[in-house]
């Protein structure tokens, strides 16, 4: 329950964003010689659960090298926030925290401990020691701002903040909190929201298919999204893992997203990147000249798994194949359509594409240009960002620009009052 009914700073949403917001803003103030009363409020009765099951319970608290050209959305905007608060500073403030990380070779970092507890308990301690007050397992289900002549809002008709920072995510994982409510929390209060879908979410393929059948089978590939045309949309080159419900995997996770948003749209998988459908025929007619007995299997073998190779290939001897199986087997290895017919869904997936629009956002404080003293950051924000560790430093950014910003404002219009 809350420990008072009127706060300097409400933050909606104690994720990894609003902790962040939070524990900027009053550091931001105590520089200043200030102290803000500031509460976070989330409807979670445990705070910080995405970021326990992030990372495999790791916690992949961001990535060596991040970039705008990382992300989808309004890339210039995102570049303008990112360098507010880059890698650097947040290996520094984790180390501060008690919480040092380390690169591993995927340029992922992680808590040296390899505990995502370590990540959220160091962020609440730090929240506590800012002062701010957590107060958890209380849903926001209205913010309204009041009429006074100093802008001001009212949360759930009862807790009364003179600044807000909507920090409550998108619609991923909803059963850790993020069920979208905080959409709903800005269109109310003047606010846009685009089409939100799944991003980061595994692929799910006809039933019955031989894919679902060599589940736990991994392979590198480069997967292309194509229009109905056969235009390709997208790329994406990485490891894919097949399962008993369809693909997974770093590229089908990057890639899905695209496939989502493009639809009408197929996918397809070059199961051997950087080869080319003249390149493998050609190897295989090479091949069949050398040893008329052998098979594709046998000349693909040490470059793909048996169990992939059983179905794409045959075990006729080259020498014998007709040409035109031949290739037919070579177009399936370099341009094999899956027969993905869904995805799996907010359940399932790592964050949410879409949200409120960038453009309606001051990026030097995160301060909403269409309701004076909201500021929004994290998620709920229509920024999502490839696997490794980006959409944490675009948490850590953004919920920093608006604690930041939202602790300036309130110090200015308190020295205007007095």
């Amino acid at each position: 329950m809350p420990t008072s009914d009127h706060y300097d700073l409400a933050v909606i949403g104690a994720g990894a964003a609003g902790l962040m917001a939070a524990i900027s803003a009053s550091r931001a103030a105590r520089e200043s010689g200030m102290k803000l009363r500031i509460a976070a409020i989330d409807g979670a009765k445990r705070i910080g659960a995405k970021i326990l099951i992030s990372g495999g319970g790791r916690c992949n608290v961001t990535n060596e090298a991040v970039q705008a050209a990382d992300f989808n959305g309004s890339r210039n905007a995102i570049a303008k926030v990112l360098r507010t608060f880059d890698v650097a500073a947040t290996v520094a403030f984790f180390e501060d925290l008690g919480v040092p990380l380390k690169r591993e070779e995927t340029g992922k970092l992680f808590p040296v401990s390899n505990r995502a507890r370590d990540v959220v308990d160091a962020l609440l301690a730090a929240a506590e020691d800012a002062g701010v007050a957590i107060i958890s397992g209380v849903r926001v289900d209205n913010v309204a701002q009041t009429l006074l002549s100093v802008p001001g809002f009212v949360i759930n008709g009862v807790l009364h903040a003179d600044r807000v920072i909507l920090a409550a995510g998108g619609r991923s994982v909803p059963k850790t909190g993020s069920d979208g409510s905080g959409y709903g929390l800005a269109r109310a209060l003047g606010h846009s929201v685009t089409k939100t879908f799944p991003a980061l979410v595994p692929l799910i393929v006809t039933k019955g298919h031989w894919i679902t059948e060599i589940s736990g089978t991994s392979v590198e590939a480069e997967l292309a999204v194509k229009s109905a045309t056969g235009r390709v949309l997208q790329r994406n080159r990485g490891s894919m893992l097949f399962t008993h419900f369809g693909l997974s995997g770093p590229a089908v996770l990057d890639i899905s997203r695209h496939w989502i948003a493009s639809q009408p749209a197929t996918l397809a998988a070059n199961f051997l990147p950087g080869e080319t459908f003249e390149s493998i025929d050609a190897t295989l007619v090479d091949a069949a000249q050398r040893n008329p007995r052998a098979t594709i299997a046998s000349v693909l073998r040490h470059r793909l798994p048996d169990r992939l190779l059983a179905h794409l290939a045959s075990d006729t001897p080259l020498g014998r194949m007709p040409k035109d199986q031949r290739r037919r087997i070579v177009h399936d290895v370099v341009s094999f359509t899956l027969p993905v017919i869904r995805d799996r869904g907010f359940d399932y997936a790592e964050v949410t594409a879409g949200g409120v629009p960038l453009e309606e956002i001051d990026l030097n404080t995160m301060e909403s240009r269409l309701c004076k003293g909201l500021h929004l950051c994290g998620e709920i924000l229509d920024v999502d960002g490839r696997i490794g560790g980006f959409n944490f430093q675009w948490a850590w950014a953004s919920g920093r620009a608006a604690g930041m910003g939202a602790a300036v404002a309130r110090e200015r219009t308190r020295k205007a009052c007095e």
